[in-house]
């Protein structure tokens, strides 16, 4: 009886085999005790479930060229950026008052171009090698700009000297145990200044297929600062470079903002057809995230501060962002 069964059963899998394959559910992945041919069966799955994506996309790219203006909108994935929560201080660009502040603060000298950038670059005492490599490929990005060795001074000196030299803008890189961990900006002569963490610092030599630097001025992209205190961070971030771009040198720095931490990225860019173009990355590569932004500069101990992240209290939400 059992074997008469087992035959049954055969001969109802054969059936199946030879029936229409796509009625059959996938596998439980989880029963089937060999590793590799777990690992195997999971492959295979992902790999269909690819294919039959491209698929769809294909039929719906061919029903939109047919359909023509009476296509179906195009669907939107839901990502955590754009169900993110309802901020008061989202902002567009005909906002009068945003106008009005932006052409009165500290910046404004810049945006009216009244001033070119000259930048100051220093480090914290004893930097070590990566951080004084990094140094040298930041100042090869930003033009206009000059590394100095910090030689123990307070910051609250070496500002003033910098007013005296006609800087505009001083940026303090700090380390811990060799690693570049914190990057200060301070607009001179006024404020405001800016506290980034600094993470994820890949330098040029370990990034693959890396270009030749050049001294051509680069175009600036400022990507999704959006609320009132985004736009104070793009605009002290816009500053550190000079205002008309040298378009022949296809070199584009590039600040984009996804989930409150900042992306740098430096590239040169190249027309292949009349709608790709290729990039190539230049470095260096780094991430920012925003500390605290300061009235006036550099005082840590009276400075007034505008704003400062305070996790417990703040970040309370994965879809929460404050720029």
């Amino acid at each position: 009886m059992a074997s008469s069964t087992r035959r049954h059963v055969r001969h109802m899998s054969k059936q199946d085999d030879d029936g229409d394959n796509s009625t059959i559910p996938p596998p439980n992945i989880s029963s089937i005790k060999n590793k590799f041919k777990r690992a195997e069966t999971f492959v295979k799955i992902k790999r269909e479930k690819r294919k039959q994506r491209i698929e769809e996309r294909k039929v719906r790219r061919r029903e939109a060229e047919l359909l023509g203006d009476e296509a179906p909108p195009k669907q939107v994935p839901r990502t955590i950026e754009n169900t993110r929560e309802a901020d008061e201080t989202m902002v567009t660009q005909d906002d009068e008052e945003v106008q009005y502040d932006e052409a009165n603060d500290e910046l404004a000298s810049y945006f009216k171009r009244e001033s070119l950038p000259k930048i100051l670059i220093t480090t914290s005492d004893r930097p070590r090698t990566k951080t004084n490599k990094f140094v040298q490929e930041l100042k090869m990005a930003i033009p206009n700009s000059q590394s100095k060795y910090r030689r123990g001074l307070d910051l609250k000196k070496i500002i003033p000297q910098a007013i005296a030299k006609s800087f505009t803008d001083l940026i303090v890189i700090h380390e811990d145990r060799g690693e570049p961990n914190a990057l200060y900006v301070c607009h001179l002569p006024e404020g405001p200044t800016a506290h980034f963490k600094l993470s994820s610092v890949k330098l040029r030599k370990d990034i693959k297929r890396v270009g030749k630097p050049c001294s051509n001025q680069p175009e600036i992209v400022l990507n999704n600062f959006n609320t009132r205190l985004g736009h104070s961070i793009g605009r002290q971030l816009a500053a550190l470079f000079p205002h008309d771009p040298e378009f022949r040198g296809r070199k584009l720095v590039t600040f984009h903002n996804q989930r409150d931490f900042v992306f740098f990225r430096h590239h040169r860019y190249e027309f292949k057809s009349g709608e790709k173009a290729a990039m190539q990355e230049l470095g260096p590569r780094f991430t920012l995230k925003l500390k605290s932004l300061q009235k006036g500069t550099f005082d840590s101990k009276y400075g007034e501060y505008e704003w400062i992240l305070k996790r417990h209290e703040m970040e309370t939400s994965r879809r929460r962002f404050f720029l």
